[in-house]
């Protein structure tokens, strides 16, 4: 009959072959695919009928579509800036070129053979100033900028806190490789009696090899300068270094000089740059010594040592 409606199981029947008859030549749909790399076929999600081919990928697909680049290839993951907490990894230190081993040149200090100037350049952490338990490195570094020699205070928390910037100290001077080719220390010195007795004098003595003594820098009163005198392993004094009136001069360096022993000849100098607010509020000393080239490297590793204990005296900040 014309006018019977058709029930809902025959309606059903008619629209699935109405779906099933196919046009002969269906429109290009290639456009629709990105041939991605060989592999093995992806799954049809749940609900749809049949799978896309071997080694293609839809961009409809999300799942199906590689979001990033694998860890551990050639191309590290970047993330948005602000996004993702990032760590900081530090700029690569550069070193600079191991020279050869010379004749009557204590192990290490081959380098200072070829230097007219080094930096002397003392971290600053923040977080260490506002604690006890702050330990004194220093980066030793060239006029272009390559690092020479690392320095690292012995840390020992009694001494620091009892005796502030008058405490004994060690220091250990290391090169490229870690190994330790200089050890600097000051002894303790009582500061209570009179200011001219000899024992009250500050005193450094160098070492290089560790264990073999090179010389000493002895302090020496004075009435409104810093005074020092370079001596060699036998304490015969060799050269002099004067410093200025005033250490603590505001937006100025302060230069310390090394001279001959009668004051004529100029020989180099210790300076201690000024570095803006940070010198005044912190340990962020920066310090450029000048000797000449042709110096002998045992009084070069002298006017090095020397440049800690000025530093202690007049620079170090006293801990909380």
């Amino acid at each position: 009959m014309s006018g019977v409606v058709p029930t809902a199981p025959e309606q059903a029947t008619e629209e699935v072959k109405n779906h099933s008859k196919l046009p002969d030549d269906p429109p290009d749909y290639n456009s629709h695919f990105v041939q991605g790399p060989p592999g093995a076929a992806v799954p049809p999600r749940a609900g749809y009928p049949g799978s896309w081919p071997v080694g293609c990928y839809s961009p409809q697909q999300p799942s199906t579509f590689p979001l990033c680049q694998p860890t551990g290839g050639t191309h590290p993951i970047q993330y948005q800036p602000g996004r993702y907490p990032v760590t900081n990894h530090s700029a690569p230190v550069t070193w600079m070129p191991g020279p050869t081993l010379l004749p009557g040149c204590p192990p290490g200090l081959e380098y200072l053979t070829q230097l007219d100037n080094i930096h002397v350049l003392q971290h600053f952490e923040p977080l260490e100033m506002m604690t006890c338990l702050e330990t004194n490195k220093y980066d030793i570094k060239n006029n272009v900028d390559q690092m020479v020699y690392t320095v690292t205070e012995d840390k020992n928390d009694f001494t620091r806190n009892a005796y502030r910037t008058l405490r004994p100290f060690v220091l250990r001077v290391t090169d490229y490789m870690g190994r330790e080719i200089m050890t600097i220390q000051r002894p303790f010195r009582c500061t209570c009696c009179c200011f001219c007795c000899p024992s009250t004098r500050q005193e450094l003595e160098v070492q290089c090899p560790p264990g073999v003594t090179i010389g000493f820098v002895l302090e020496h009163w004075n009435l409104c300068r810093a005074v020092y005198s370079i001596q060699n392993e036998k304490k015969e004094n060799l050269m002099r270094v004067r410093g200025p009136c005033s250490t603590y001069g505001c937006g100025s360096d302060s230069v310390f000089e090394v001279t001959s022993l009668d004051g004529v000849s100029n020989i180099g100098s210790i300076i201690r740059k000024w570095n803006g607010l940070m010198s005044g509020m912190g340990d962020a000393d920066h310090f450029d010594i000048r000797f000449p080239l042709d110096l002998e490297v045992k009084m070069k590793a002298m006017i090095f040592g020397a440049c800690f204990l000025i530093d202690f005296m007049y620079f170090e900040r006293s801990p909380p």
